[in-house]
């Protein structure tokens, strides 16, 4: 019976060192895989997120002045990059949190099955694994909503940091146009259009956030008994407040992607 109860302890142990590598690995991964797979794609000739700043801003002004609505080449070839860069960085995030789920439930079981002051040492663990889940969890829905809108997710990069005089004309003429909106350029409407699915989308997945933290929630408050009573209650709790916190997040979308011109006027004039 002993000796069972040994291999299982070490297999479970091996079962967290694997674990814990991946989620190491994949950390690693989501910081520099998504620009080396991006830049794979054809006619993407960005170094790094400089070049690309660089690329997307001289291509931006060359398609505003160009007065249509399809993209141009240059832009294009930005806007490619980054729908790339986005869907390797959501799909490692994802990837990501599920090795987290995956570490955290096997502390979590580790904590009941051991004594102190082991117990305590694999419940901060727990702790920790749950608030670098947390951090992973927003990664995915933020890349995810970068690979649905890369245009619009692009366009901060066009007033991060001072503009030559080509781009601050250009700023100040689509300024000019939202104020006037609905009319103007057809970019502007592409733009405008852009920006609107851009919070369409964070307000989508904000919502199914919400109503499976707020689920979760419900379902830990009600499985509280025992030992682990206190600690499942907390979870509850933290979870239906993130689930509140996501659920204000989509109404806010919500509200930008009824009226996108005012949030995009005010991103495009540097008063976001």
């Amino acid at each position: 019976m002993s000796t069972v109860f040994v291999a299982s302890g070490a297999g479970a142990a091996r079962r967290l060192v694997v674990a814990l590598g991946a989620a190491i690995v994949l950390a690693v991964a989501f910081v520099f895989a998504p620009p080396l797979v991006a830049g794979w794609l054809p006619g993407a000739d960005f170094a790094d997120e400089h070049a690309l700043r660089a690329g997307f801003r001289s291509a931006f002004v060359t398609y505003w002045q160009a007065g249509q609505a399809e993209l141009t080449p240059e832009l294009q070839a930005a806007v490619d990059y980054w729908f790339g860069y986005h869907v390797v960085k959501a799909v490692v995030a994802l990837l990501w949190s599920i090795v987290l789920v995956a570490l955290g439930v096997m502390l979590w079981r580790s904590s009941l099955r051991t004594r102190q002051p082991n117990r305590t040492m694999f419940a901060v663990a727990g702790v920790i694994t749950t608030l670098v889940l947390a951090v992973a969890g927003v990664a995915v829905l933020a890349n995810i909503q970068g690979a649905v809108t890369p245009f619009a997710s692009l366009l901060p990069m066009a007033v991060d940091g001072a503009a030559d005089a080509s781009l601050a004309g250009v700023l100040t003429e689509v300024g000019q146009g939202l104020d006037d909106y609905p009319g103007g350029p057809a970019a502007l409407e592409v733009m405008v259009e852009d920006f609107a699915r851009y919070h369409v989308a964070m307000a989508a997945l904000a919502a199914a956030a919400s109503a499976g933290l707020l689920g979760l929630g419900v379902v830990l408050w009600r499985r509280r008994a025992g030992a682990a009573g206190r600690v499942l209650g907390a979870y509850a709790l933290a979870a239906v407040a993130l689930g509140l916190l996501f659920a204000v997040v989509t109404v806010a979308n919500v509200t930008t992607a009824l009226d996108p011109a005012p949030g995009l006027a005010a991103l495009m004039t540097g008063g976001w």
